[in-house]
């Protein structure tokens, strides 16, 4: 069906073909030299058109190199197949130590001391600060007559806090009322002072002893502290943190027993190194 259809295709190509060609002689009789030319163009035309059609098409015989493509496609998926299969079967397990080397090189980092300082501090650049119970082990004058110790686990705390701040000490000693007790008085300045040097505080740190204030009264200490104007006063007296939390930007009260409804710029903690663990 398919040849015969053919067939009857290229038998009306040569009968169009001859039809033209009767026509194109006809016309060539009539036409002058000028139009020979656009004649012949078409007739060239219609000869290739008609050519075209009439070359044998051979049948196609590229159908095996198909099959064979997709043969080897198919041998390709299998393998692919096979290779996953395999790759998934025989995942070899994680190393315990890369795991741990990888964990720990992906663990957040810890802030240094220094850099927690500055974050609690806020900062600041001047603070005042007692020295009986919080950087002293003593916790009234009366102690302080017969010896005064740096407490050991405060010491790094405050040598941070003397790096890039503008610290005083102060506290109270007896009153100088008489000869005998101005005498004490100096005897537990002294006391005060030797202990923070054998600490290394006056030579690890910007701290000097002119910057080491004592006072009779704790009135006198409040007067001191509104006087310098800190960014932060830390203390361990209840009384003098409720006073001062009008004046003072932030303070730091130090006690175990924590102040009742404390003032919003009032922070309480159980010691000095607690705070900026």
């Amino acid at each position: 069906m398919a040849e015969n259809s053919k067939e009857d295709f290229l038998q009306l190509v040569k009968r169009v073909g001859a039809f033209f060609t009767v026509k194109i002689s006809n016309l060539l009789r009539r036409l002058d030299s000028r139009s020979f030319g656009a004649v012949a163009g078409l007739a060239l035309a219609i000869i290739f058109t008609w050519r075209l059609f009439r070359a044998p098409r051979g049948p196609q015989r590229r159908q095996p190199k198909r099959q064979a493509s997709s043969a080897s496609s198919s041998d390709v998926n299998s393998r692919a197949s096979e290779n996953a299969g395999t790759s998934e079967v025989f995942t070899p397990p994680e190393d315990p130590t890369t795991q741990n080397v990888i964990d720990e090189l992906f663990q957040p980092v810890k802030p240094t001391l220094s850099q927690i300082v500055r974050q609690r501090l806020s900062e600041g650049r001047k603070i005042t600060c007692r020295l009986l119970g919080v950087i002293l082990e003593e916790n009234s004058p009366e102690e302080l007559q017969k010896q005064a110790t740096v407490r050991s686990s405060v010491l790094e705390v405050l040598l941070e806090i003397t790096k890039f701040c503008d610290l005083y000490l102060m506290e109270r000693v007896l009153d100088d009322q008489s000869e005998i007790t101005d005498t004490l008085s100096q005897f537990m300045q002294k006391n005060v002072l030797l202990a923070l040097e054998n600490a290394g505080v006056f030579t690890s740190s910007g701290l000097v002893k002119d910057k080491v204030l004592f006072c009779s009264t704790e009135i006198g200490r409040t007067s001191f502290v509104r006087q310098l104007e800190p960014d932060w006063h830390i203390d361990s007296n209840p009384e003098i943190t409720t006073q001062l939390a009008r004046f003072i930007k932030s303070q730091l009260h130090v006690s175990p027993e924590r102040l009742e409804r404390p003032a919003a710029n009032v922070f309480t903690t159980p010691s000095l190194e607690q705070f900026f663990a």
